[in-house]
C-alpha cells in the first residue's frame, strides 16, 4: 500500500497519507495510456476542413480550345488542378475523427497515469485548498510553497470558484473537479497535485 506525504497551502507537513492499491498501485500500462490519450485528442478535433475537387468547382463546362492545331497542351476544363482557381487534388473533406474506448480500459488507463505519477514521485496531496479572496497572488504563494516549477493540474473534491479564478492567469497551472480527471490531463501535467478529499473519493469510486 503506497503512502504519501500531506502538505498544507504553505508547504509544511500534515502528515501522511496511505493509498489504495486498487487505485495508486496500479501496474503501468504505457500501451492502454496511449489509447486514451489518442482517443481523447481524436475526440477533440472538429474534422470541418474541406476544399473544391473538379467537378465541385463552378465554370469550365466548355472545352477551352480545340484538340488539335493550336500548339498548346490539350486540355478539357479550365477547372483542372493544374489551371488556376482549378480544383484540387485528393481535396480533404469533412469527416469524424472521433474514437470509442470502453469504460473499462479508460478506467485502466486513468488508475495506470495515477500509479506511476505517484511511484515517481510527482503525486502531491494537500489537507485542504481554500482561498480567501480569489487573488491570484494566493494561487502564486501556493504553487512557490510547494514548488510547482513545471506544469501542474490542482484537482479538487468540488467545483471551487474562488480557487478556479484565483488559478486561472498562472502559466502551467490548472484546476478541475475529480469528477472531471482523465488520464490525458494526468500524463499531460509534470505534477498532480489533489486534496485530500478528492483522493478519498477517487478511491470510493474505484478502489470497489
Amino acid at each position: 500500500m503506497p503512502s504519501v506525504k500531506v502538505y498544507k497551502m504553505d508547504g509544511s507537513e500534515a502528515g501522511t497519507m496511505k493509498l489504495s492499491d486498487k487505485v495508486f498501485g496500479v501496474e503501468y500500462n504505457e500501451p492502454l495510456i496511449h489509447q486514451a490519450v489518442v482517443t481523447r485528442l481524436a475526440n477533440e478535433r472538429q474534422g470541418t476542413k474541406s476544399t473544391l475537387t473538379r467537378t465541385e468547382v463552378r465554370g469550365g463546362g466548355r472545352k477551352p480550345w480545340r484538340q488539335k492545331g493550336t500548339g498548346n497542351a490539350r486540355q478539357g476544363s479550365i477547372r483542372a488542378p493544374q489551371w488556376i482557381k482549378g480544383g484540387v487534388v485528393f481535396a480533404p473533406k469533412s469527416r469524424d475523427f472521433s474514437k470509442d474506448m470502453n469504460k473499462k480500459a479508460k478506467i485502466g488507463a486513468l488508475l495506470s497515469a495515477l500509479s506511476k505519477k505517484v511511484a515517481d514521485g510527482e503525486f502531491i496531496v494537500v489537507d485542504k485548498l481554500a482561498v480567501k479572496d480569489g487573488k491570484t497572488k494566493e494561487m502564486v504563494a501556493f504553487k512557490e510553497a510547494l514548488k510547482l516549477d513545471k506544469s501542474a493540474v490542482i484537482v479538487m473534491d468540488t467545483n471551487d470558484e474562488k480557487v478556479i479564478l484565483a488559478a486561472r492567469n498562472i502559466q502551467k497551472l490548472s484546476t478541475l473537479p475529480v469528477a472531471q480527471i482523465s488520464t490525458y490531463e494526468v500524463v499531460a501535467n509534470a505534477k498532480v497535485v489533489m486534496t485530500k478529499a478528492a483522493v478519498k473519493k477517487i478511491e470510493e469510486v474505484y478502489g470497489e
